[in-house]
């Protein structure tokens, strides 16, 4: 009799396990968000150098994208959108690992100490989870942007301050410590917020096309990295016009022109008006689709071949 149940009660178990697996290990999120950083940085970087140099250029220098671009590709030539290409090679790398890595740390997280009894992470959980990937990532998110930043608005030997990262590193800090290399700390933070909009969409994405398509699950990453992306900078991106004129801001505290946050804030207002904080926006949009359906393909590609 005794033997009997014990057959039955493994049987159970392996049912269990046959329909809940068990979770990854908590570590492979930082694994696969190192994949997902290189493939953000070689699809993504030159609308991003368009889009910074849009965002901080002096008002008449561009005429608009097309023309950020013609200029930066007559007087630099292809290079010239790569401008500040390290920084992120090195530091989306890391800033994806991060990113991904402690997203996926905060929903199992959530899901065993908030929602322990759900067979899924709730919408809402996602939401926590990005909110806290968010503010976690910025810590390193702050100096490797505010690099990037500096570089990418070079844009002729004759403007040239800084000769690489490390340059601008060694630079911030002898002008003013630490604090010069984490100036956009807080800036980074407010940006950083709106990932409450990209890990919901992601996952509402996600399972709308898992119930109503029969695409594959790489294909549905692709698909909700990109628009799940798209709407994150929709909301984000007013945050980021302030933040990328914070980075590039004097890095001597008595020469800012920016002390505060509301200070960018009331400047690009005073100076451009609302279309101040949307400057940039299309080439933003045009680099958030491909970059993160890509890089977001790459990462859970990375957690199933590892997992």
């Amino acid at each position: 009799m005794s033997v009997a149940v014990t057959d039955k009660e493994d049987q159970l178990l392996d049912a269990r396990n046959q329909i809940s697996p068990p979770p990854p290990p908590r570590y492979l999120g930082f694994v696969a968000g190192m994949f997902s950083g290189v493939m953000k940085n070689v699809v993504g970087h030159p609308f991003d150098t368009i889009k910074v140099r849009l965002q901080t250029a002096p008002s008449g220098r561009f005429k608009g994208p097309i023309d950020c671009v013609l200029q930066t590709l007559k007087n630099e030539g292809p290079k010239g959108f790569y401008k500040g290409f390290t920084p992120p090679l090195i530091g989306w790398v890391l800033m994806d690992s991060v990113m991904l890595g402690s997203l996926h740390l905060y929903r199992r997280i959530v899901k065993e100490n908030i929602y322990p009894n759900e067979a899924k992470l709730p919408l809402f959980g996602h939401v926590i989870a990005g909110l806290g990937s968010g503010l976690t990532v910025s810590f390193v998110a702050a100096p490797v942007e505010q690099f990037k930043a500096r570089l990418q608005v070079q844009y002729d030997a004759n403007s040239k301050i800084y000769s690489g990262p490390l340059d601008v590193a060694q630079k911030l800090y002898k002008v003013s410590g630490i604090r010069g290399i984490y100036s956009g700390l807080c800036s980074t933070m407010i940006f950083r917020t709106n990932f409450v909009f990209w890990w919901g969409s992601y996952e509402l994405f996600t399972q709308w096309f898992q119930k109503n398509t029969k695409l594959s699950n790489p294909s549905i990453n692709f698909w909700s990295g990109g628009l799940s992306a798209t709407v994150f900078w929709i909301f984000a991106y007013p945050a980021d016009v302030v933040k990328q004129t914070i980075m590039t801001d004097s890095p001597i505290r008595s020469e800012k022109k920016f002390p505060r946050w509301i200070d960018a804030v009331k400047y690009i207002y005073r100076e451009r008006g609302l279309a101040g904080f949307t400057r940039g926006f299309g080439p933003s949009i045009l680099r958030s689709f491909p970059a993160n359906a890509a890089a977001l393909a790459a990462f859970e590609a990375v957690m199933r071949f590892l997992h």
